[in-house]
């Protein structure tokens, strides 16, 4: 499988921007566990995701906060590194054997010289993750772990399946023991 062929899904590449795609943005595997990035590295790459499960999180008091699962057909980037050149304040670990189309910093300056059109492909791309990444914030800010848990598994029940449930926990907001509980809670009202 080429990213162009992905691409093309949604929108119409020209023979010339299928060819330079695939030749700069490589399709790669990563075994589960693969650190993506580290905090205190600049990020030189962004990823969309193929096939598998990546997780952001942050090391806080030495305890793992979990802020996002990035699954098919997601765009994983930590944004502000990436733009600014600027050490990360987290992690992108890889849940799952993964299946990632990588656009190296670099690559992507090149590719958008040679093809304007993609760069505002992209920027519409992000701004709709932004608007996203938004709405998810403010849920999370807003909502009691149960409602949170709820939220996920009417939303994101996969999840559910593919990832570890002290990740799970984190990603709620709460320790896996409450996750449990809550857990039996709603199981108990069905």
């Amino acid at each position: 499988m080429k990213i162009s062929e992905l691409m093309s899904q949604n929108i119409a590449l020209s023979a010339e921007e299928c060819e330079a795609v695939d030749q700069y943005i490589p399709i790669k595997t990563f075994k589960k566990g693969t650190l993506l990035l580290r905090a205190d590295q600049i990020a030189n790459d962004s990823y969309f995701t193929i096939k598998g499960c990546v997780r952001l999180y942050y090391v806080v008091d030495g305890e793992d906060k979990t802020t996002h699962f990035f699954t098919e057909g997601d765009a994983i980037a930590s944004i502000n590194s990436y733009i600014n050149r600027v050490p990360a304040n987290h992690y992108l670990e890889c849940v799952e054997d993964c299946t990632l189309a990588v656009l190296n910093y670099e690559k992507e300056k090149i590719l958008y010289k040679l093809f304007p059109r993609l760069e505002s492909i992209c920027r519409v791309s992000m701004e709709d993750d932004l608007g996203k990444h938004q709405e998810m914030l403010a849920s999370h800010i807003t909502k009691s772990p149960e409602q949170r848990y709820l939220k996920l598994l009417n939303e994101r029940a996969d999840l559910l399946q593919r990832v570890p449930q002290y990740h799970l926990a984190s990603y709620l907001g709460v320790k896996p023991e409450s996750l449990s509980r809550i857990r039996k809670r709603i199981q108990s009202r069905d």
